[in-house]
């Protein structure tokens, strides 16, 4: 798909994206810049509300655990 931008810097999202990511009059896009090309991200309206459990099963409290005690281990070496 292609878009075209004009003088003013505008574009067009083009109308199957749109749909396929719910942008519609007043969504937020995030425009990302890699060092190599430029991607474009649809923010939720509630950001925190759409990662509410998008971490389920990956036993974060477990793993932040872990880091802290060898951080601990490693002040002590100091």
């Amino acid at each position: 798909m292609k878009s075209t931008v004009t003088s003013r810097g505008q574009t067009v999202v083009p109308a199957e994206l749109r749909r396929r990511y719910a942008v519609e009059a007043g969504t937020a896009l995030e425009w990302i810049d890699t060092g190599h090309d430029i991607r474009v991200i649809p923010l939720p309206a509630d950001v925190v509300g759409a990662l509410r459990g998008s971490a389920k099963g990956q036993k974060l409290v477990s793993k932040l655990l872990k880091a802290r005690q060898k951080d601990r281990l490693l002040e002590k070496r100091r």
